[in-house]
């Protein structure tokens, strides 16, 4: 028996299917309802976030955003351009990973904490928590500290491994 083609799929040229990479992923029922729990739970913490203080939240938001975009996004913008220009100097161009990871991980750490490292906190603050307020700027430093020993001993080992390759195997 002989096929007949409707005459619309012959007039119609095929497009390409675009790269796997560029079509759009749904992903699996897990994964959606994770991503629909989120929303509701950044809902629920909005809608109790603007339920006190509003103007003030808003305040702070614009106040936070402006700060981060303004100062501090340059400033270590400059700061990343001149580690990466000091390593490139010295032909080590990939060690700045190894900088840049504690940094941005300590940095982060004073930003959230600030009041707390600085000691900038009301007599409040114990009342409220029922912490005390001191050690916090010994704890900053002491996390700074470990996570720049730790990127030196990746560091180091790396530099050991790529050493070790680079041998001849007569000194084995």
């Amino acid at each position: 028996m002989r096929r007949v083609r409707e005459p619309w799929r012959r007039s119609r040229p095929r497009l390409p299917r675009p790269p796997r990479s560029v079509r759009p992923r749904i992903g699996s029922p897990f994964q959606i309802l994770l991503l629909a729990c989120s929303f509701a739970l950044a809902g629920y913490a909005g809608v109790r976030l603007l339920a006190g203080d509003r103007l003030g939240v808003v305040l702070w938001f614009v106040g936070a955003a402006l700060l981060h975009d303004l100062v501090l996004l340059p400033l270590y913008s400059v700061l990343d351009r001149a580690l990466t220009r000091g390593a490139a100097a010295v032909r080590h161009r990939e060690w700045t990973s190894y900088v840049r990871f504690p940094a941005a991980c300590s940095g982060l750490l004073l930003l959230v904490w600030f009041p707390l490292i600085g000691g900038r906190v009301d007599a409040s603050y114990a009342g409220v928590t029922g912490l005390s307020a001191d050690g916090f700027l010994a704890r900053w430093l002491l996390i700074t500290a470990v996570l720049f020993g730790g990127s030196a001993l990746l560091l180091a080992g790396r530099l050991l491994r790529s050493a070790t390759k680079r041998r001849s195997p007569e000194l084995h």
